[in-house]
């Protein structure tokens, strides 16, 4: 909407001032290292009750103590310097986290924009330390759509650090517009199919069409499949039946900040 003057209204004006008051509310965040990792499990179908590995998920934590929501900044700060910190961040925490535990397996999030990045690479150099028991527990998820931004970078990104140990993931798989070429070049691990496509799925025809697609797509390229935004026992079970091979969402498991390997009980129990 604009104003009669042909500029923006109030409305979208109030907008971008809260939008470049969150941004400087997260950057002041990152740079503190006011941030953890919430984290949820990814289940295996022919074992739900079993975690194939855990996925962190970035909170940072504002001025007051609260978690900014990741959708008030995140789109925002995706293609600035500031994205590239969070991913430097996410990263750092991941990476001790795995240090901390040799038994947990967990996927961190980073943009294809992160490649190359710096101080990215030397967090992954400095606080993987050689160490391939650190690495080999690492799954990388990419997002489709950045992805496809740089396909030859992202796929020579990733058979440098396979060669390491580390196990990527296509993220959102299904919301962008991957090329098959590309998608055979990348060697992903695994896809995680998006949400959009997997809620309500057992009612919904055209989501058990496009759903099976993708699974019959990843699994010719000997990619693992997962299943995200999983709600409902219903829907779990028609994915089971249709061949997915891991599932995550709120059925199995909200991201949490205190995961149960954490806690006093399971410390006393090790």
């Amino acid at each position: 909407m604009r104003d009669d003057r042909g500029g923006s209204s109030p409305i979208e004006e109030a907008i971008r001032q809260q939008n470049r008051l969150t941004l400087a509310t997260v950057a002041r965040a990152v740079a503190r290292r006011d941030a953890v990792l919430a984290f949820q499990p990814v289940v295996q179908a022919d074992r739900p009750t079993h975690a194939a590995f855990h996925e962190g998920l970035i909170r940072i934590i504002d001025d007051t103590g609260r978690f900014v929501p990741v959708r008030d900044f995140l789109p925002q700060a995706e293609a600035t310097e500031l994205g590239r910190q969070i991913d430097c961040l996410s990263l750092s925490l991941g990476l001790a986290a795995l240090a901390a535990d040799p038994s947990l397996r967990l996927s961190i999030n980073m943009s294809a924009r992160s490649i190359g990045y710096p101080d990215w690479i030397r967090t992954m150099q400095a606080e993987t330390g050689g160490d391939d028991r650190i690495s080999e527990r690492l799954v990388l998820e990419i997002t489709e759509s950045s992805a496809m931004d740089a396909p030859e970078v992202v796929t020579a990104f990733m058979r440098e650090w396979q060669g390491r140990g580390v196990s990527f993931a296509l993220d959102d798989f299904g919301a962008g517009h991957t090329s098959f070429r590309y998608l055979r070049d990348f060697t992903f691990d695994m896809i995680k199919v998006d949400g959009q496509f997997v809620r309500g799925i057992a009612q919904a025809q055209d989501c058990q069409v496009l759903t099976r697609a993708l699974i019959d797509i990843a699994h010719h390229f000997d990619m693992f499949t997962v299943a995200e935004s999983v709600e409902t026992a219903e829907d779990a079970a028609f994915l089971i039946g249709m061949g997915v091979d891991c599932l995550q969402g709120f059925y199995f498991g909200a991201p949490t900040v205190h995961p149960p390997w954490t806690s006093p009980s399971a410390a006393a129990r090790s």
